[in-house]
C-alpha cells in the first residue's frame, strides 16, 4: 500500500535494553502516539534472555517499560496530551504476574502461563504509567485486539486456531476470528480517540472499555479483564520492579 508522509524505520530489539538504549537516544522531537504492539506467544520450552529474564516477560513486558521510560521527555514534549498504547490480549487471565518467580526458577513452565503474565504487566504498565505521567500529560490505556491468525502464533502449531475454533463451538460460544484491520480498531480508538482525552490506566476491547470478571468464569471465557490486572499496588509493585530490571 502506498503511504503518505515521512515514514521511517528503525531496528529495535526488545530483549536488549542496550537496543532498546540505542532506539531512544536516537530519538529527535517530541512524541504523540507510543503503540507498544510487539509481542510473542507461547514458548513452548522455558527459554530466558541473556540477562536471565524469561523471554516473554522480557520482551512483551520489560522492552516496552524501558522503551516508554527512555521517551518519557519526548511524550511530555507533545501538544496537546500524548498516549500510550499497551497491546495486552485476553491471554492475560491466565495468569496473574507472580512477582515471586517471575522466571519459572520454582515452578513449572508453561508457555500461556508466561504468557498470560506478561500480558497481565502489559495492563499494570497501562495503571502505573497513568498514575505516574498523568500530570505530564500521558496517558497509557491497555487493549485485547482480539483473535487475529498472525505470525504471533508462530510457536504453537498451525492447527492452534481451529482448535481454538472448536473449543469454543464445545462450549456453545462463537469465536470470530479478526482481519488485521479489525483487530487494529481498538488500538486506533485507544490511540486517537477524542473519548479518551484525559483517560488512561484502562482495558478496552472490541472498541468498548471492559467488564471486570473473574478468570475462569463462563464470562471470561468471552470478553473481559481481571481485577488483578488493574490492582494498582500490583502496578506500583511491577513499577519497582521493572525500574530495578532496567537500572
Amino acid at each position: 500500500a502506498d503511504i503518505d508522509g515521512d515514514v521511517r524505520v528503525a531496528p529495535l530489539e526488545l530483549t536488549d535494553l542496550a537496543s532498546v538504549r540505542a532506539f531512544v537516544d536516537a530519538w529527535d522531537g517530541p512524541l504523540d502516539v507510543l503503540v507498544n504492539n510487539a509481542g510473542v506467544m507461547a514458548i513452548q520450552q522455558l527459554e530466558l534472555t541473556e540477562s536471565g529474564l524469561e523471554k516473554q516477560f522480557a520482551t512483551n513486558h520489560l522492552g516496552h517499560f524501558a522503551l516508554a521510560v527512555g521517551l518519557h521527555d519526548a511524550l511530555a514534549a507533545a501538544e496537546g496530551e500524548a498516549r500510550i498504547v499497551s497491546v495486552s490480549s485476553r491471554g492475560h487471565l491466565f495468569s496473574p504476574v507472580l512477582f515471586e518467580d517471575i522466571n519459572f526458577e520454582r515452578r513449572e513452565y508453561t508457555p500461556f502461563g508466561a504468557y498470560g503474565q506478561s500480558k497481565t504487566a502489559n495492563v499494570l504498565f497501562a495503571v502505573g504509567a497513568t498514575d505516574r505521567w498523568a500530570d505530564d500529560g500521558i496517558y497509557a490505556n491497555a487493549l485485547m485486539p482480539g483473535g487475529i491468525a498472525t505470525n504471533l502464533q508462530r510457536h504453537v502449531g498451525a492447527d492452534y486456531i481451529a482448535q481454538r475454533l472448536e473449543e469454543f463451538e464445545k462450549r456453545g460460544q462463537r469465536m470470530t476470528l479478526k482481519t488485521p484491520e479489525q483487530g487494529a480498531a481498538t488500538s486506533v480508538l485507544v490511540a486517537a480517540s477524542p473519548l479518551l482525552d484525559g483517560i488512561g490506566g484502562r482495558y478496552f476491547e472490541d472498541c468498548n472499555e471492559a467488564e471486570v470478571v473473574e478468570p475462569g468464569s463462563a464470562e471470561s471465557a468471552a470478553a473481559g479483564v481481571a481485577a488483578y490486572a488493574l490492582d494498582r499496588d500490583n502496578a506500583d509493585r511491577l513499577w519497582e520492579l521493572s525500574l530495578d530490571l532496567i537500572a
